[in-house]
């Protein structure tokens, strides 16, 4: 990706010199953190991989993230952060929890993996803040790469890449539509935002575009794109009195939503449902039913506290498809109040920040990720998710004097 840095003024970013090539090793180590977060399911692929292999390789790969980062990082510099206080305050406790589980091995390998993935966080601090957003443009590339993969996919093998109900699935790597969805929103909005702000140029928003586009439609998930719109609603306001083309393409587009839903709402309606009756939509496609059933289970009163360990987010054999209750049985109250801080807590430092890229980017993300926790999972765990919170964390802090003079 290329971006041009921007100077620092109240309602006005003026770009001002291209910014350095990205460092070999931070991009690796983010993409080692970016892997390792990649899900691995069992839909058929080009080239069968076992899931064994699958899940070692993305497992062996936060390893990875931790040589290159203190590679790139050998002194191990780290900045404070009460971002990240909060997650390895969750971190330990998910530990101590899952240590008592009655599936330890399982419990206890996701709570050390949460416990490295934070580190890793950790080592990347002094990259925090930059005003060239280094990290933000490593979470780009890989964003790139990975849906790159998807449409090479479809283009090998449509019928395995559109397998899961005729909807669009990762053919190369095995990802789910909802996660395939989850990073084509992500790209888009971002760019998005990038470029209304004339942080990256046309030709790479509309690559981002008809990228994003097309595989947001094809993998059909209402979730990522209610997201989307909302988030870009958000950051879009946040940028609406210093940016002429923001105006100019809000009223554009909400001209272009209201003449959409007149003529073809009933197709609208229709794809949204996804065949769908009204009934099974507002259980939110049966997802209602499992939360009714974890928090009707009876539970000892330290884990209805503290939670019972890190598990694969299921109950009963059923996904549970809902940040706030995989959390709250995962990590109990504790969790979510964890959860529920650092989310204020990134909210609240985007409403002090100055008005510009970083903080309509960050803004977009934190709105997206607080919609999708409704019927995703992810905030409490080493997931996408929490790798898109970080990088709105990124974009919050402010570079200090300090900081430059320390970064390795």
């Amino acid at each position: 990706m290329s971006v041009v840095t921007t100077a620092r003024r109240p309602g006005r970013h003026v770009p001002t010199s291209r910014p350095r090539p990205l460092p070999g090793l931070l991009l690796g180590a983010w993409g080692a953190l970016f892997f390792n977060v990649l899900a691995f399911s069992h839909l058929p692929t080009v080239v069968r991989v076992p899931g064994t292999i699958g899940q070692m390789l993305t497992q062996s790969s936060l390893v990875l993230a931790v040589v290159l980062a203190l590679a790139v990082n050998p002194r191990g510099v780290m900045r404070p952060n009460l971002f990240l206080v909060l997650l390895t305050m969750l971190a330990v406790v998910a530990l101590m929890t899952s240590i008592h589980n009655q599936f330890f091995v399982g419990s206890t390998f996701r709570a050390m993996r949460l416990s490295g993935f934070v580190f890793v966080l950790w080592l990347l601090t002094p990259w925090w803040g930059r005003t060239d957003m280094v990290l933000l443009r490593c979470h780009l590339r890989c964003l790139w790469v990975v849906l790159a993969t998807v449409v090479i996919g479809a283009l090998m093998a449509p019928g395995k890449a559109f397998s899961y109900g005729g909807r669009l699935s990762g053919a190369l790597w095995p990802m789910p539509p909802t996660q395939v969805a989850h990073y084509a929103a992500m790209l888009l909005g971002i760019t998005t935002i990038l470029w209304l702000c004339g942080v990256v140029s046309g030709r790479l928003a509309l690559g981002a575009l008809a990228l994003g586009g097309s595989v947001l439609v094809g993998a059909h998930t209402r979730t990522a794109i209610v997201a989307m719109l909302v988030g870009l609603v958000v950051a879009g306001a946040s940028l609406f009195l210093g940016h002429a083309r923001v105006r100019r393409v809000s009223i554009l587009g909400g001209m272009s939503v209201v003449l959409a839903a007149t003529l073809f709402a009933p197709e609208v309606t229709s794809w949204f449902r996804r065949g769908q009756t009204t009934q099974e939509a507002s259980e939110l496609s049966g997802r209602t039913k499992v939360w009714s059933q974890v928090f009707d289970m009876p539970r000892p009163r330290i884990n209805e506290l503290f939670g019972s360990g890190l598990s694969n987010k299921s109950f009963n054999g059923l996904p549970i498809d809902s940040n706030w209750v995989a959390t709250f049985l995962d990590e109990g109250w504790f969790g979510i109040v964890v959860v529920s801080s650092f989310l204020v807590i990134l909210l609240l430092m985007a409403a002090s920040y100055v008005r510009g890229p970083q903080r309509a980017v960050a803004l977009y993300i934190i709105v997206y990720c607080l919609i999708a926790s409704i019927t995703e999972t992810g905030l409490s765990d080493a997931s996408p998710y929490l790798l898109d919170l970080t990088v709105a964390a990124t974009l919050l802090v402010r570079e200090s004097t300090r900081a430059r003079r320390v970064t390795p």
